[in-house]
């Protein structure tokens, strides 16, 4: 299934898109798409039943807003350096074990909401991601296999970093990763059963027309199952937390002086493959 949340900030409903492509509304089935739906299979079961009816409610797409495919999220987990690619076009050595570091929930914004470039920056940049959303609660799991199945769905994420911030003010990596609207999630959560092999998936982002980003999930250093695994021997993760597995290469650190840093004005436009599209306008905060 491929759902989703429409409406105005902090107003959304829960949607559907069904296997036609057509908007559907959810909101007279489930409450929300959230934590509490993931891991309740009756809730579930019942969203199935009522896509399969071709029952539920039309929803006119023009001019509506999609916002994040998950609400209230409780955090959000990042790996970092985690393509082969991306580690070699930046000079990191391949880290023996994944590097973690978080966002914070509000972070968050919609497939297409504005991003802002914050104040001060100079070296705002781009990361296409596969987003894991955690569908079971997850804690001390044994193996990868175990962490595949504790995943209820797949987003596209968009990881935006100010350099600067991220590597030349001290401290941790925190201060480049959570400026507001830095995490672009969506436009849909589709459920882990219409995505066999999330090491099979193709990711790609443009800048102002621009193919900047062009990898695979293959390239990840530690796979998706092995990293919800590893996370889970350091935190609980609940149904709803969000897991960020890393970028490919192609980032604006990784490319020759002069770098070529997002500006106010830029255009953002990424994918993964079966998991839709997203598009930012950028503008200054």
């Amino acid at each position: 299934m491929k759902l989703l949340r429409v409406g105005t900030a902090g107003q959304e409903r829960p949607a559907l898109l069904d296997a036609e492509g057509v908007l559907r509304d959810l909101s007279g089935v489930v409450p929300d798409v959230d934590g509490a739906l993931l891991a309740d299979e009756g809730a579930l079961g019942r969203v199935r039943d009522a896509a399969e009816s071709g029952e539920l409610p039309v929803l006119d797409p023009a001019g509506l807003r999609i916002g994040p495919p998950v609400a209230r999220i409780g955090k959000v987990v990042c790996i970092g350096l985690n393509y082969h690619d991306h580690a070699r076009e930046t000079g990191a050595q391949a880290s023996a074990e994944p590097v973690v570091f978080f966002k914070a929930a509000d972070t968050v914004v919609g497939p297409n909401d504005t991003v802002l470039v914050p104040r001060g920056s100079v070296r705002t940049d781009w990361e296409v991601e596969l987003a894991v959303v955690i569908g079971r609660t997850a804690r001390y799991l044994e193996s990868a296999e175990d962490g595949l199945a504790h995943v209820a769905g797949y987003a596209v994420a968009h990881d935006v970093s100010e350099r600067e911030f991220q590597m030349d003010r001290g401290g941790t990596w925190d201060k480049g990763k959570n400026c507001e609207t830095f995490n672009p999630l969506g436009p849909w959560l589709v459920t882990a059963d219409e995505v066999p092999d999330p090491q099979a998936l193709g990711l790609r982002l443009w800048v102002n027309g621009e193919l900047k980003q062009d990898g695979t999930t293959a390239e990840q250093i530690f796979p998706v199952g092995e990293v919800v695994r590893y996370v889970s021997q350091f935190m609980v993760l609940y149904p709803g937390d969000v897991i960020n597995t890393g970028t490919p290469a192609g980032v604006a650190f990784g490319q020759p002086e002069p770098k070529p840093y997002l500006r106010a004005g830029d255009v953002v436009e990424l994918e993964i493959d079966g998991l839709g599209r997203q598009r930012q306008e950028l503008k200054d905060a």
